[in-house]
């Protein structure tokens, strides 16, 4: 992107444009665009000094961020992407994407800050552990950068152990064996809106014997009552 296009962004978010929504329109980290505006920032204040700080130095903590992202992406033909919490088994996010990079990887973890957390900001994920596997789109700079940007701590498994992130592999077979086995579609939009509704069913209805046979949904409703958060 030209430096001219990362000015005008950053003044964007200025203006007081929303960061996700800038994000999801640029194809671009939050924070990326976080670090665009504090470097922006720092330029300004930097002007104010007696001598200015040369363009070059204002560049280069940008592009550190940036090396070693390239030749991360693994494209896969109609890619799905899962978040699932591990206390309750709910599904905080779910996506489908053409090709599965990391940025696409992203997007279940967005829904599940956005919708539990309130917002999607620097540091709101804070005390937030989040349990990958070594996949290219997991372990990249893009994805680790945004766990550093929302505060939440990156806990990879065991490489070829499935059984260290046994939450998610265990709501992947019930997602294979309940949508995607039994069902086909004729496009990447209509499987992603079938995955949302599927989460829905699955959050609502689906009985979890862990949980003493309740729902993630009336689990999470429980936990949260004034009587649980008193005790």
């Amino acid at each position: 992107m030209s430096r001219q296009r990362k000015r005008d962004t950053v003044l964007r978010l200025l203006r007081g444009e929303d960061l996700e929504t800038l994000s999801r329109a640029l194809g671009v980290t939050a924070a990326t665009l976080n670090g665009w505006r504090d470097s922006f920032l720092s330029a300004g204040e930097a002007r104010l000094a007696t001598r200015p700080v040369e363009a070059g130095e204002l560049e280069s903590g940008r592009l550190k961020a940036r090396l070693g992202e390239m030749l991360l992406e693994r494209e896969l033909l109609e890619a799905v992407f899962i978040a699932v919490d591990h206390h309750n088994a709910e599904c905080v996010g779910i996506h489908a994407a053409r090709h599965g990079t990391r940025f696409e990887a992203l997007e279940p973890l967005r829904q599940g800050v956005r919708q539990h957390l309130g917002a999607f900001a620097k540091g709101v994920a804070a005390g937030l552990c989040i349990r990958h596997d070594h996949g290219s789109q997991y372990m990249s700079a893009v994805f680790q950068d945004e766990l550093a940007f929302l505060g939440a701590e990156s806990s990879p498994a065991f490489v070829r152990a499935p059984e260290g992130n046994g939450c998610a592999e265990r709501f992947t077979r019930t997602l294979k064996e309940n949508l995607l086995w039994v069902q086909t579609f004729d496009t990447v939009e209509q499987l992603r809106l079938a995955l949302l509704d599927f989460r829905e069913t699955y959050n609502t209805t689906w009985l979890i014997q862990r949980l003493g046979y309740r729902t993630p949904a009336a689990t999470r409703q429980a936990l949260l009552s004034p009587a649980a958060l008193a005790a």
